[in-house]
């Protein structure tokens, strides 16, 4: 799942770079969450928090502080971020070789559309980013499912649900024991929270009070036994990611 970041002052900017970017993921059936923020002081107050995101489109003609500034202090956060600069003026190569800019995207542009396209391909490329996909035999379907979709599978009255986010979270049932699954899950990046959780780690969004919460916010509780290895697990896939 990529997580993306727009910074923009102007709403119908935001808006409209939203729009594009979710119509390509759709295309490329690539799962990801996306947060807006209308100044550079907005995102920059989210601290560490910044390393969450794997792309961030920054808009350079800000108030207070422009985009220029926000991606410097960006980039005290980590070289790892894709920053797009979004810009109605095209002289400002210099400073974005300094920041390692990916791209300049034009306002006003009759093919603005297709220069995010054309961005999200370059950046795509750059991560080497796979879809991978698992198929399986629900109850209610066969289909072939995004490993990155399943926020968490439950064992409930024999069956096991398989918390999927679509258009929104749709629940899919099989029949199967949550210790096969988590034997056959486990390359994916899943942990074990409870004797009925298994939970996709790509969606735990932290830790706290012996609970999980994921990024859609819902909280799934972790027994004091399995705490401390849980939050290890965290930790270590924040680390790797």
């Amino acid at each position: 799942m990529l997580r993306i970041a727009i910074c923009d002052d102007e709403k119908l900017f935001r808006e409209n770079i939203k729009k594009y970017v979710l119509k390509y993921l759709s295309e490329k059936d690539i799962s990801s969450e996306i947060d807006m923020f209308n100044s550079g002081k907005e995102l920059l107050g989210l601290g560490t928090d910044l390393l969450g995101y794997n792309i961030i489109f920054l808009d350079i003609n800000m108030d207070e502080i422009d985009g220029i500034m926000t991606a410097h202090k960006i980039r005290e956060y980590s070289m790892d971020i894709y920053i797009v600069f979004v810009t109605a003026y095209v002289n400002y190569s210099l400073e974005g070789y300094k920041v390692d800019a990916t791209r300049y995207l034009l306002k006003n542009t009759i093919n603005f559309d297709e220069s995010i396209y054309e961005c999200m391909d370059t950046i795509l490329h750059k991560m080497n980013y796979i879809v991978l996909k698992k198929y399986f035999k629900f109850n209610e379907c066969e289909k072939n499912v995004q490993v990155d979709r399943i926020l968490y599978i439950e064992s409930r009255l024999h069956k096991l649900e398989f918390h999927i986010m679509e258009d929104k979270v749709l629940i899919y049932t099989l029949y199967a024991t949550l210790n096969d699954m988590e034997r056959e899950m486990m390359e994916y990046k899943f942990i074990r929270i409870h004797q009925s959780f298994l939970v996709n780690l790509k969606h735990i969004k932290s830790i706290t009070g012996y609970s999980v919460i994921l990024n859609n916010n819902q909280k799934l509780v972790v027994p004091r036994a399995r705490y401390k290895d849980v939050k290890s697990a965290f930790i270590a896939y924040k680390g790797e990611v």
